[in-house]
């Protein structure tokens, strides 16, 4: 075997994330007027503003939510003295309760949620959630029927209903009463349902306005409850379920959310739920905690609960969130972590199927301005997660989908596509939908995600109408993943006093994104691929003029692998807790490089072409290098910050992280030699 053929060497072509920044604007004179009257540092002032708090009042009110006068739901959603009443009537009659959910955390949540508050309240109730393979989203006429069937004399709908005309007014014909609670877009015509409680139906200044399914659950019961005179041992438990499904479903974390959640997430670590006592403990999750952050959810326990939703049987997670047994509770969760685990395996497998079909076809995205990815085989239980990668990586949005065999026996091709489509901030789902809806069978969904099926004859034309759509929202510029940032910060202002500010506005999330600054111009010092696929990067960086570095994690970066040596970084903190020692880090969001770099490239190139000096990056025994030759000296450094340095024609170089501290070696002898011929390869193969 050649040395070039070797698996000890590999060249490496530097690549960077391709991304847009979106900056705010600095406003230092009211980031100070700000800062002096909330005690807080001029930059915490100055990611409050960028949210759109600008006095002291509402900074006030922000830092502290409990401290908002709330008005009374009753006076807000005007039907739900009207299903409070119907409850009360019906738990009176002992007549019996069903809640239809949905397949999502959101859904799921929520009828645990209406189970247990209904049942406290000593109402007869049983529920029913439709199969995402089998029925799809929402409440249809077999579950009208089989409740009917069963006796049933009150429906509540959680998280759905509110498209649901058919069903509700086949539920109205059967005699049964009906109260909807739900949080999706309003269609053109209500259901014809005795009650509807949707926060769609609320002024936009209500702060009840964002709530998810599981909110409007919660509202319902605590108004019902209330008015029994029954609230005592219940708020606590429900407040935990609110605060589970609010954030696995994504939903905006302002106004009640905001308020609540502060609230329920203190409450967490000391959970009255078996169920979720055993999920953290299975999910790792520090029960430790003062209080529990939304990234505990939304990347720990909401996953797993989702993926049952996806991949599995729903009322696993239902028996998990109600049951007061310690055996059935750990039990659930074990199998919740173990559908999970299988959910992560076929994201990443599909994820790598549609990669390759988007790159190997390939697909027209970027003169579409729209991603279509359709392929047999996938399930359609994940490929939601994998449209948002394909977001992320492609900044585009992403329309995926898998075909549907409405006859498994028949040798017939596919009629049907079944599909989840994800987006970007300039581009509305739903309504792109809509602008196809000629050419589907069922859609819907909001502005950043839906889903869809249509016959498969229609593919093309679908895939047309879509990238029409598109052209008429999108330049070219948005086909980049955005990355929003806060404020220009140096690495010396990142310390514990920053990092707890920043925690003291906690909840962050959707609607209220946590904060990202920026640093130019950052020397790599060191970096490496970690994790069992290498997929992530480890960093240690320092700023320009200044001894200061930081350790710094990128996750799912590890194909950007090595980073060119100096870069404008985009980054949150976190902080790492190691072998007993707690240090403030930098989670790499973006990189770009130093400005006017990327305009000079060519010149750079042609600057270096005249100074005669030759550059490459590769790897050798798994370890990355970065070489230069001129006509006089070759340099190698590792990442670690270690340079070999040798002079043409002799026979010992200069080894160390400076001249004055290096020590000589015989580069004739191994290691050097192989290193050596490796990055004169290098050099070669990148000219």
């Amino acid at each position: 075997m050649s040395d070039r053929q070797s698996p000890d060497y590999r060249p490496i072509r530097r690549r960077l994330p391709n991304q847009r920044w979106q900056i705010a604007k600095p406003q230092p004179e009211r980031a100070l007027e700000l800062s002096v009257s909330t005690g807080l540092l001029p930059l915490v002032a100055q990611i409050i503003i960028n949210r759109d708090i600008a006095t002291p009042d509402a900074a006030h009110t922000y830092i502290e939510p409990e401290s908002q006068s709330l008005p009374s739901p009753l006076a807000e959603f005007k039907d739900l003295k009207t299903s409070v009443e119907l409850i009360e009537a019906a738990i009176a009659d002992e007549e019996q309760i069903a809640i239809c959910g949905d397949y999502d955390a959101d859904g799921m949540t929520s009828t645990a949620l209406l189970l247990r508050a209904l049942k406290h309240l000593g109402a007869k109730v049983d529920y029913a959630i439709p199969s995402r393979m089998k029925d799809g989203y929402g409440i249809n006429n077999r579950i009208v029927e089989e409740f009917a069937e069963h006796g049933v004399g009150l429906i509540l709908t959680v998280d759905n209903g509110i498209s649901a005309y058919e069903p509700i007014a086949r539920a109205i014909d059967l005699g049964l009463s009906v109260i909807i609670t739900d949080h999706h877009d309003l269609p053109e015509k209500l259901p014809p349902a005795d009650a509807i409680l949707n926060p769609k139906l609320l002024s936009d200044s209500s702060p009840y306005k964002g709530l998810a399914g599981v909110g409007v659950a919660y509202v319902l019961a605590i108004a019902t409850a209330q008015s029994l005179g029954k609230l005592k041992g219940l708020t606590n438990p429900i407040m935990e379920l609110f605060t589970l499904g609010t954030i696995a479903d994504l939903a905006p974390l302002t106004g009640v959310n905001r308020r609540w959640l502060k609230r329920g997430l203190r409450a967490l670590p000391n959970s009255q739920l078996l169920g979720i006592q055993a999920l953290m403990q299975v999910a790792g999750v520090d029960e430790a905690q003062k209080q529990l952050k939304p990234d505990d959810i939304g990347f720990r326990l909401g996953p797993r609960i989702n993926a049952v939703g996806r991949i599995g049987d729903p009322q696993m997670v239902i028996e998990l969130l109600t049951t007061e047994d310690p055996q059935v509770a750990l039990e659930r969760a074990y199998q919740c972590e173990g559908i999970n685990q299988k959910r992560r395996q076929l994201c990443e497998q599909i994820e790598q199927e549609a990669i390759a079909l988007v790159e190997n076809t390939p697909l027209p995205w970027k003169s579409d301005r729209v991603l279509v990815v359709v392929s047999a085989g996938w399930h359609h239980g994940v490929i939601g997660i994998v449209a948002s990668r394909l977001v992320e990586r492609y900044g585009v949005p992403v329309f995926i989908g898998t075909y549907e065999d409405d006859e498994p026996e028949s040798d017939a091709a596919p009629s049907m596509i079944r599909g989840s489509a994800r987006s970007i901030d300039e581009f509305n789902v739903f309504d792109a939908l809509n602008y196809c809806s000629d050419l589907l069978g069922k859609f819907g969904g909001h502005r950043a995600a839906g889903g869809f099926s249509f016959p498969a004859d229609n593919l093309e034309q679908v895939k047309q109408r879509l990238s029409e759509f598109a052209h008429k929202c999108l330049e070219i510029e948005h086909l980049k993943p955005l990355v929003k940032i806060d404020a220009q910060a140096s690495l010396g202002q990142i310390n514990y006093q920053l990092y707890e500010q920043i925690e003291g506005l906690q909840p962050w999330g959707i609607g209220n994104s946590t904060p990202v600054f920026w640093t130019p111009n950052v020397s790599v010092i060191e970096q490496r691929a970690i994790g069992k696929s290498q997929s992530h990067l480890k960093l240690t960086l320092q700023e320009a003029d200044s001894s200061t570095q930081i350790k710094a994690l990128a996750w799912r970066w590890g194909e950007y692998c090595p980073l060119p040596e100096r870069l404008d970084i985009a980054y949150k903190l976190k902080e790492n807790h190691w072998q007993g020692n707690t240090n403030i880090e930098l989670e790499l969001v973006g990189v770009r490089l130093p400005q006017g770099e990327s305009n000079d490239n060519i010149a750079a190139s042609n600057k270096r072409a005249k100074d005669n000096v030759q550059k490459a990056v590769f790897t050798y025994n798994s370890r990355i290098y970065v070489c230069s030759k001129s006509s006089a000296e070759l340099r190698i450094r590792n990442d670690r910050g270690n340079v070999l340095a040798v002079s043409k024609g002799d026979r010992t170089g200069l080894i160390g992280k400076s001249r004055e501290e290096a020590k000589q070696v015989d580069v004739t002898k191994a290691p050097y030699f192989q290193l050596i011929k490796a990055a004169l390869r290098a050099i070669e193969e990148d000219k």
